[in-house]
């Protein structure tokens, strides 16, 4: 006479394995898109946060702050005053490259990854690195 242990079959086993596979397959690509929504959302909130920051200081110093080109030098916009307590970085273009300030006359017209900000040092206009003149992600090829 054999007594029967409380083990499970391999055939059990298996089924088991093959429903989390079709579970996952259907749940994971969901979750793929999140992390890249989210950079989009963050960098469009930070692009906001520095436009605030430099309207901040037009209308209480009458001029432009002092930003140079480079790795987060917003000058008198950090650590001075309200406007921002920490240099802003761009998800969206990610990496090293994300807290790069380049000046220019407008915002990217393809996706790049040189740098974060794109900053005007005539009008104090900012855009975000990756972003069309409406703030809209401009495809990743």
């Amino acid at each position: 006479m054999r007594r029967r242990t409380g083990g499970f079959t391999l055939v059990e086993i298996l089924i088991v394995v093959v429903i989390l596979g079709i579970l996952a397959g259907i749940v994971v690509p969901q979750y793929l898109g999140a992390t890249e929504d989210a950079s989009k959302k963050a960098a469009v909130h930070e692009v906001q946060r520095l436009r605030k920051a430099v309207e901040v200081y037009l209308i209480r110093h009458g001029g432009k702050p002092d930003v140079d080109e480079g790795d987060r030098t917003w000058g008198s916009l950090l650590g001075v005053g309200d406007y921002l307590k920490s240099a802003p970085v761009n998800p969206w273009v990610g990496g090293e490259n994300a807290g790069v300030i380049q000046f220019g006359e407008g915002p990217d017209d393809a996706y790049q990854s040189d740098y974060g900000w794109i900053y005007n040092d005539e009008t104090g206009e900012v855009w975000a690195g990756g972003f069309d003149g409406e703030d809209n992600p401009l495809p990743k090829e």
